[in-house]
């Protein structure tokens, strides 16, 4: 079955966040400036470009991230509210491509490519499953 067919160059979507403390570098490193954090960023980026296409796969698919290029433009305080949005740029056999960016409402805080991989879920956690069983014990 080919599970890319469907799915069309400039799918996108958005999606927004309120930025919270939680989710600042100071929050895992007190040192740290309180604005958002990069890693946040792209997992708000990653999370509109697997729904950009997450209706055109098919049922028990879901897509998973291999590959991140993103610039971190500006730092965004506690109370701002962040929208990121994923487009299509291009499918392969085995891949969607995606730009990707996020606003802060005065301005883009960050940009990039992002690419997934659409996968089917249940032979996913089976490879997954298999793997946990082969975790080594430490030693005594």
């Amino acid at each position: 079955m080919n599970t890319m067919k469907n799915i069309p160059v400039g799918a996108s979507a958005v999606r927004t966040a309120q930025v919270e403390r939680a989710m600042t570098v100071a929050h895992f490193h007190p040192e740290m400036p309180e604005v958002y954090g990069t890693p946040l960023m792209i997992y708000l980026m990653e999370v509109a470009a697997a729904d950009a296409i997450q209706p055109y796969l098919p049922d028990g698919w879901v897509s998973v991230g291999v590959m991140v290029n993103v610039r971190h433009l500006a730092a965004t305080p506690v109370g701002f509210t962040v929208t990121a949005k994923a487009t299509v740029t291009s499918v392969s056999e085995t891949e969607v491509t995606f730009t990707v960016e996020v606003h802060d409402g005065v301005e883009k805080i960050g940009e990039g490519t992002h690419v997934r991989v659409p996968v089917d879920l249940q032979r996913f956690n089976q490879r997954v499953q298999s793997k946990s069983a082969a975790i080594p014990l430490p030693p005594s």
